[in-house]
């Protein structure tokens, strides 16, 4: 089993913030990311988008560096297979979803990675996610 995993959802492990519903969604996502079994695929941009949201709260004193560490063990116990590939595709098939679906490059290209391999998108972003129902995307 195999799912692409949006930095929206990875973010909620670490902050802890939103409805109920994303929290619950969240921790979902979060037990089949720990599962051994799951292949958990990333654009080549995601490393760099979680370190960018992590520091955010960091510099407002929400968290401190101790719980980014926790978070940045958590997300390494699983083999995350990052996408060599995302670049490749940027000025195509990536630009042309976030031109059709009204979506930031950065939140197309996990719509395009998850179309690509023809596997569920785990997202709380609700534009990304509507983008995923039409574009006939499953969601995790």
């Amino acid at each position: 089993m195999a799912f692409v995993l949006d930095a929206s959802v990875t973010m909620r492990w670490l902050t802890k913030d939103g409805s109920a519903t994303d929290l619950a969604y969240a921790n979902y996502i979060l037990d089949q990311f720990l599962d051994p079994t799951m292949r958990i695929h990333v654009p080549s941009h995601w490393p760099l988008e979680i370190t960018n949201v992590m520091l955010r709260p960091e510099r407002l004193a929400v968290i401190d560096e101790a719980a980014s560490e926790n978070f940045l063990n958590t997300i390494q116990l699983a083999p995350v297979i990052v996408d060599l590939a995302t670049a490749e595709h940027a000025f195509r098939d990536t630009l042309a979803m976030a031109r059709q679906y009204r979506l930031t490059p950065y939140d197309a290209a996990y719509l395009e990675l998850a179309k690509r391999l023809s596997v569920p998108l785990a997202t709380l972003d609700k534009d990304l996610r509507r983008a995923a129902e039409a574009a006939g995307v499953a969601l995790a």
